[in-house]
């Protein structure tokens, strides 16, 4: 039986297609059904906010940009252990480690201290797997949101960026709700 559609194993459904009104050849359901649900969203509550002038509730668990903290005499709680290079998956992190000098011990609070830390912004995944990888409490994610830019050496923060009490505050503004 040739043109039945037969397959190989000889076993076949034949299809009958339903007759189509003149409505439904002209896609008036189609046509309707698509302007109610427009005419639906014209009655709800709009979705956007207005960013400068309102700002959204932002979440307890939402994880922005990262700050290096200091204990309670100042001093950086970071001994660059590398722990949260390490923990990075996506390799943002990098550090250079260094002995403290005498006279320094207000600045750092270990004998070993980060010379260089820096964080590639446009690495960072936001998983927050190197705020638990440090055993000094040292890096916290803040609900603070990440600036826009557009050189890609703007992305690239170092200590001057990270350090609690910096001049952090000027560059990236602390939300406000």
């Amino acid at each position: 039986m040739e043109g039945q559609g037969y397959l190989l194993t000889g076993r076949a459904k034949v299809l009958d297609r339903p007759r189509l009104s003149w409505a439904e050849k002209m896609y008036l359901p189609a046509i309707v059904g698509g302007l109610s649900v427009t005419i639906k969203h014209l009655f709800r509550r709009k979705a956007t906010v207005q960013f400068p002038e309102q700002k959204r509730p932002v979440p307890i668990s939402y994880r922005g940009l990262h700050v290096l903290k200091r204990d309670e005499n100042g001093a950086e709680r970071c001994t660059a252990c590398g722990l949260c290079a390490v923990a990075c998956p996506a390799e943002a992190i990098t550090m250079e480690a260094g002995e403290r000098k005498p006279g320094e011990e207000h600045l750092y609070r270990e004998e070993k201290y980060a010379i260089k830390y820096e964080i590639n912004m446009l690495r960072c995944i936001f998983c927050g797997l190197c705020e638990e990888a440090c055993p000094k409490e040292a890096i916290f994610l803040e609900p603070t949101f990440a600036p826009a830019g557009f050189d890609r050496n703007d992305f690239i923060y170092g200590k001057d960026r990270l350090l609690e009490g910096s001049k952090r505050e000027e560059i990236i503004p602390p939300l406000t709700s």
